[in-house]
């Protein structure tokens, strides 16, 4: 049995609900070999819509991505049978996916030294001071770009970044309006 880091928003964890997300969560065992790492929250929202009161977010690590859930429903327990189905419908196909592409990898670039230029002559924009409120780090692992957008329409984003595994180089994915995707890569 995996090991998942259960924790409560506006809620109790209760012994029986810790075993019921245990229980559920089970059947993702023979994705074992590929789940790092596994997070799950409960939370009781106040909302008038009583169908989106119980919400349950699971985040799953697993190498070269994140495979993430996120359902709501007026029965905490059958939010959690909803997270349970998607979870493992996204595993099945990242397991075959990786599987597919893992032959595929080619060798990683050295990387190389960053280099920063800085320009001195930027004193007339010191007097906009741009507040950053949100900071993220992550490792960027090899991948494709069909795969970064599995990657993000999964963790439910607009856009992912990502390194490409055939060029070495940086990009991003994101959803256009017209529901397609576009990849943007620099060039030097």
């Amino acid at each position: 049995m995996h090991i998942y880091k259960l924790s409560g928003r506006n809620v109790e964890v209760t012994d029986a609900m810790r075993d019921y997300v245990e229980d559920k969560l089970s059947r993702l065992d023979r994705f074992n070999d590929q789940i790092t790492d596994a997070r799950v929250t409960l939370t009781v929202r106040d909302v008038r819509d009583a169908a989106r009161r119980n919400r349950v977010e699971v985040q799953l690590n697993v190498p070269n991505g994140i495979i993430r859930a996120e359902e709501h429903h007026a029965d905490m327990y059958a939010a959690i049978d909803r997270a349970s189905d998607v979870l493992e419908r996204q595993l099945r196909k990242f397991k075959t996916r990786y599987l597919k592409h893992r032959h595929d990898a080619a060798p990683q670039p050295e990387p190389g030294p960053a280099e920063a230029d800085v320009d001195a002559g930027l004193d007339d924009v010191a007097e906009f001071q741009p507040e950053i409120v949100r900071q993220k780090r992550f490792e960027m692992r090899p991948m494709s770009p069909e795969d970064a957008v599995a990657q993000m329409e999964a963790l439910g984003h607009d856009f992912y970044v990502f390194m490409n595994m055939k060029t070495g180089i940086c990009g991003v994915v994101y959803r256009r309006k017209d529901g397609h995707y576009g990849l943007i890569e620099p060039s030097a």
